[in-house]
């Protein structure tokens, strides 16, 4: 009797561990997915805004045509963060180099304000907030001369 008394505490004390600790684990996971996809994300914009600065270098010979075409290599590239991930296009403008010369430039630059929509829903609310950034951003500059 002893024996199958003592085995059924040792199932309950078991049983109390892994309430404890399961809370644990699950926060830890639950952060790695998070920051997984916030880098995910982050660098699936600084691809965008590179690839769409390379498209408005080779689209159009018209310098005002360059940055609405770079945007719209960027947009298909970013598509899958949905209608929130905005691009726009600066320039053409002049920019100048160390050397003393100008040339014309267009910026490509990809926002995605990531509090307001973020991918996996923050668990703690506000107290999340603090660990998870306002917005990702990323910007590519190319000379079009």
């Amino acid at each position: 009797m002893d024996r199958g008394a003592k085995s059924v505490a040792q199932r309950g004390i078991a049983a109390i561990e892994f309430a404890l600790i399961f809370p644990v684990f699950f926060l830890l996971l639950y952060g790695i997915i998070t920051y997984v996809l916030i880098f995910l994300a982050q660098q699936s914009l600084t691809m965008a805004a590179e690839e769409g600065a390379r498209a408005a270098l080779r689209y159009t010979p018209i310098a005002a045509n360059r940055g609405p075409n770079g945007c719209n290599t960027a947009n298909q590239m970013i598509s899958w963060l949905g209608a929130n991930a905005v691009c726009a296009p600066v320039g053409p403008f002049t920019c100048t180099f160390p050397a003393g010369t100008t040339a014309q430039c267009i910026t490509v630059n990809v926002i995605y304000p990531y509090r307001a929509h973020p991918l996996v829903p923050l668990l703690l609310g506000s107290l999340m907030n603090v660990a998870v950034p306002n917005t990702l951003t990323s910007k590519a500059t190319v000379q079009i001369d």
